[in-house]
């Protein structure tokens, strides 16, 4: 979401010259310049080739991507799972109802693909709390979980660190923004959502979200230098983590 203004294979460039290894998409981005197709379930096999194609030579893993609404009909939430298992990705990151997991579930075992529920702020997601998370997860096997979203959280009135430390084990993936005092983002490390906590809170509770996601929503037209000073500071973070004295 960081470079929405931008194409997919964009997207994947620009990881790739920050020198990451990881990308999650979102469904509706335009694929590349030369085409008007968009990432979704109707493309043809060609084009999910030629996606792979680019991520490998840019020697990027798509892990993830994000479909808003995932079908609770068999045939249509069957669709949304092709739709990532041609993709190749091991998450789909969504805000479904909760009357549609059952579908869901049974696909994520069928499809061995795991689905996080996401959080946007209180009002406009049924998830904006973990405890709402943890609700409809309950009974659920472990392919269901939470992608915490820590600027979420924050324009909650929730800390990021207490909000893992709630979800544990659920916790699949996150998207991690640091915010200043009018909610806006800036690097990692120099806003209030505490992230060096969060790392150590996640260090104590031996979780490990399968991406720690940089989503930076401002500078929309060149982040770049934001976004590296995030992976500076998460490079920082974890050496220190590492470390046998770390706490």
């Amino acid at each position: 979401w960081s470079f929405r203004l931008f194409t997919f294979f964009e997207a994947v460039e620009k990881t790739a010259s920050l020198g990451m290894k990881y990308l999650e998409a979102f469904q509706g981005q335009r694929i590349s310049k030369e085409s008007d197709l968009k990432l979704d379930a109707s493309l043809s096999n060609d084009a999910f080739a030629r996606i792979r194609a680019k991520l490998d030579a840019a020697g990027v893993k798509l892990t993830s991507i994000y479909i808003h609404n995932i079908p609770g009909d068999e045939a249509g939430c069957r669709r949304a799972f092709e739709f990532a298992r041609k993709l190749g990705v091991e998450f789909i990151v969504s805000e479904p109802p909760p009357e549609a997991l059952d579908t869901i579930e049974k696909c994520c075992n069928e499809y061995r693909i795991n689905v996080a529920l996401h959080n946007h702020p209180e009002g406009k997601s049924r998830y904006w709390h973990p405890r709402e998370v943890l609700k409809v997860c309950e009974g659920r096997g472990p392919r269901i979980g939470a992608c915490g979203d820590t600027g979420h959280w924050l324009r909650s009135g929730l800390k990021p660190s207490e909000a893992v430390q709630m979800l544990g084990r659920r916790l699949l993936t996150l998207h991690v923004k640091d915010l200043d005092e009018v909610n806006h983002d800036v690097p990692w490390g120099t806003g209030k959502s505490g992230i060096a906590e969060l790392f150590q809170t996640l260090r104590r509770l031996q979780l490990t979200p399968a991406l720690f996601g940089i989503e930076y929503e401002t500078k929309w037209e060149n982040n770049l230098p934001e976004i590296a000073q995030c992976g500076s500071f998460f490079a920082q973070q974890t050496q220190k983590l590492a470390t046998p004295a770390a706490k």
